[in-house]
């Protein structure tokens, strides 16, 4: 009998989790839900990529759970049902609002809507997993534990979920193609060089929350700077090819579109080690 006993004060506190999980959700994905070329997305992307987008997204999320969570239970069971809750307010948000927008049209495919749930609900999720971090108000100390947890490996991971979630919000469009073709090699030299600046500033120069003991820039250049650069650049091209931005390229202008959306890519990146 005593295991059927129920404790309120952690089913409470769970439940408040849960409420900041959709605060998060919201928080994130607001900009992408209200955003045509995703909805666009959802209905004509190739669904092997759609397919290939979500198995990627699905480490990223049980990572994100393993290094920030919206609850505070840890340990292997605890961070696959935080990464799976998580999905799930994804998707209940995106969900929720498309049918609140319009988009979402009953006498429409089934496909359709399947296909424009699943791409929000992966920002989304992102979101739901990071609101401890940034609508947590019980100032407990949890948060710095948290970051101990973070290896070299760890902190190269973080980089890339934050770069993934910036390039989201910027693959679809229009004027992320129309700017990489405005754009000279000089250009692209200096977007690549304003990247690195500021992915290097942004995590060892500001004097931001969350930012870690500095001591030794130009090792810090070499040990995250550049690694994380690189990892953005990545993850670009994963996102422009899942988006099919990459299509009908020469393989010199998919790269010139990568550098340009390896802009937001790189804050997305610096931003996830101050945040997580």
């Amino acid at each position: 009998m005593s295991s059927l006993v129920i404790d309120g004060e952690r089913e409470r506190r769970y439940l408040r989790d849960l409420g900041r999980a959709v605060g998060g959700a919201l928080l994130f994905n607001i900009p992408l839900l209200m955003t045509m070329e995703m909805w666009q997305a959802g209905i004509y992307m190739d669904r092997l990529r759609l397919l290939a987008f979500f198995a990627a997204a699905l480490p990223v999320l049980y990572g994100l759970s393993y290094y920030a969570g919206f609850s505070k239970g840890r340990g292997l069971r605890n961070d696959v049902l935080d990464a799976l809750v998580a999905l799930a307010v994804g998707f209940a948000v995106a969900s929720c609002l498309l049918l609140l927008f319009g988009v979402l049209q009953v006498n429409a495919s089934p496909l359709d809507n399947v296909g424009m749930v699943a791409l929000q609900a992966v920002p989304g999720a992102i979101g739901a997993l990071l609101a401890r971090r940034q609508m947590n108000g019980d100032g407990d100390g949890d948060d710095k534990e948290d970051e101990s947890r973070a290896s070299y490996g760890g902190e190269l991971f973080l980089m890339g979920a934050g770069a993934l979630f910036f390039a989201l919000n910027v693959a679809p469009t229009e004027e992320m193609i129309l700017i990489a073709y405005k754009c000279t090699p000089w250009h692209e030299l200096g977007l690549i060089a304003v990247s690195v600046l500021l992915l290097h500033v942004i995590v060892y120069s500001a004097g931001f929350a969350g930012q870690e003991e500095q001591g030794r820039p130009v090792t810090a250049f070499f040990r995250f700077t550049l690694p994380g650069y690189a990892i953005a650049i990545g993850v670009s091209l994963f996102v422009l090819w899942v988006f099919g931005r990459t299509d009908g390229h020469a393989a010199a202008r998919a790269m010139a579109t990568a550098i340009v959306l390896g802009f937001p890519a790189s804050v997305g990146a610096a931003a996830a080690r101050l945040l997580v």
